[in-house]
């Protein structure tokens, strides 16, 4: 897809969005709707999402079946909680993490995406209130530091998505956060629909603006859904919400960004009013 001439952005969805009996299957949906590129997730060989061990001539089959349909994996999901209350629970999602990362090599993908967590002890994808707290930035940093080791022997690159419920709520602490690590092996996935706090969507383009001046330059994947309100929203399909889409493109294009654009947070049955939609909107 070609934008502003020489200009282009891969298209790709999340591959757990099919749910088949064979990898195989799920590699030719997703290569059915014309993509380049999908999001993986451990869950589609019919596990967890973080592994206690990874055997490796299953990555060579899931690596020879993206090969054989001409797709390119872009990004794989190494989500755990980084800041879960309880030191051992966080210290077990770095030892899946470490297990995750040297399998990477061998399915082809250098780009985990990361959570940077919640202090709710059962929903890392609910906000807690002790969030804010300086001994959640504390063990944020040391949880990230850690598996910024285990990036570096496996030679990946770590990215996470800021959003409302989590440590990192904000462009600004994602800021923060970059300079505080200060490694070339962490950055960033933009997702335009989990950025509003309640009240801000009136200021959808202001919000917007400050969180790819901030981040522009550290985006190495976006993210393609909607929402329909502010706050912890944003689980809606791209182009059936309130996200003004063609601000958020223009903006991905204005940074220079030319990585993968991936759908998710939709049904099978959406997936291709969404590619069309997003096709268009490429131009």
């Amino acid at each position: 897809m070609q934008m502003g001439g020489s200009y282009a952005m891969q298209l790709g969805i999340f591959a757990k969005i099919f749910v088949r009996p064979t990898i195989e299957e799920t590699l030719d949906a997703v290569r059915a709707l014309g993509v380049d590129c999908l999001h993986f997730n451990m869950m589609c060989l019919g596990g967890p999402s973080m592994p206690d061990e990874i055997d490796p001539a299953l990555c060579r089959r899931v690596r020879d079946a993206m090969t054989s349909r001409g797709l390119k994996m872009a990004s794989i999901s190494g989500t755990f909680n980084l800041i879960h209350p309880e030191r051992a629970r966080r210290h077990d999602g770095l030892r899946r993490l470490s297990v995750l990362a040297a399998a990477c090599k061998l399915l082809d993908v250098s780009i985990v995406t990361l959570s940077t967590g919640t202090r709710d002890p059962d929903d890392m994808w609910r906000r807690h209130a002790d969030n804010d707290r300086p001994e959640a930035w504390r063990d944020l940093v040391e949880s990230l530091g850690e598996a910024l080791a285990i990036a570096e022997d496996s030679a990946v690159t770590l990215a996470f998505e800021p959003e409302v419920a989590n440590v990192i709520d904000s462009a600004e602490k994602g800021r923060r956060l970059l300079d505080e690590m200060q490694s070339d092996r962490l950055k960033v996935v933009m997702d335009a629909a989990n950025l509003f706090h309640v009240g801000q969507l009136p200021r959808m383009h202001e919000v917007l603006d400050e969180a790819f001046s901030l981040l522009g330059p550290d985006v190495v994947l976006a993210h393609a859904k909607d929402l329909n309100r502010d706050g912890e929203a944003g689980q809606e399909a791209a182009g059936t919400g309130l996200l003004d889409y063609d601000y958020y493109i223009s903006l991905l294009e204005q940074s220079g960004f030319k990585g993968p654009l991936l759908l998710h947070s939709l049904a099978e049955s959406q997936a291709r009013q969404c590619v069309a939609f997003l096709r268009e909107k490429l131009g």
